[in-house]
């Protein structure tokens, strides 16, 4: 099963709606462009301010996380729910507007396949099991220059051993069950 139009039906679309198409497009890239600039306003005010230290070696873990936190905040708040709110209502005002023979015949939500490829959410959970692991040892407001490398390693293998007994232990009970299940069959 495919996900949206075959190759023709894009074609045809792009042939029929290319104005459409392109200020979608030059949307998406101002709001690329909004997005950088945004960033980088608030990370002159994140030092003008004193969120985080204008030396890179004097951060700590505390600043790390507060600047990604607010840095989320300000791009979502200032770029991102207003992208995602104009562009539902232009989207929606257009294809309203489209003829319901010709809706019919785009398909553009079809139910999706499902894929074997994982999302890459195993970076965050490292980072936020390497935040737990600084938090506890103490070393929270600690600049991150002085961690030495032996620290760092030593802690991605406990967060490895971490993840291998969280995700471990119920892959055990769940193949001891189903070979017991397997086992029992005539």
């Amino acid at each position: 099963m495919t996900v949206g139009m075959e190759g023709s039906e894009w074609k045809g679309f792009m042939r029929k709606h290319w104005t459409v198409v392109a200020v979608f497009v030059a949307a998406g890239i101002l709001a690329f462009v909004g997005a950088v600039y945004v960033f980088w306003w608030f990370a002159g005010n994140a030092q003008s301010t004193g969120l985080v230290p204008r030396t890179l070696s004097l951060w700590t873990m505390a600043n790390l996380v507060n600047f990604i936190l607010n840095a989320i905040f300000w791009e979502l708040l200032l770029i991102g729910i207003p992208v995602i709110v104009a562009g539902f209502l232009c989207w929606r005002l257009w294809w309203k507007r489209l003829p319901v023979d010709e809706r019919r015949g785009y398909r553009l939500f079809r139910k999706r396949s499902r894929t074997s490829r994982g999302g890459g959410g195993g970076g965050l959970l490292f980072f936020i099991a390497f935040c737990i692991k600084v938090y506890l040892d103490g070393s929270w407001n600690i600049p991150i220059a002085t961690f030495t490398l032996d620290y760092v390693v030593g802690s991605a293998i406990l967060i490895l051993e971490w993840g291998l007994i969280i995700i471990g232990i119920p892959v055990a009970v769940a193949v001891v069950l189903w070979m017991r299940y397997e086992m029992k069959k005539p």
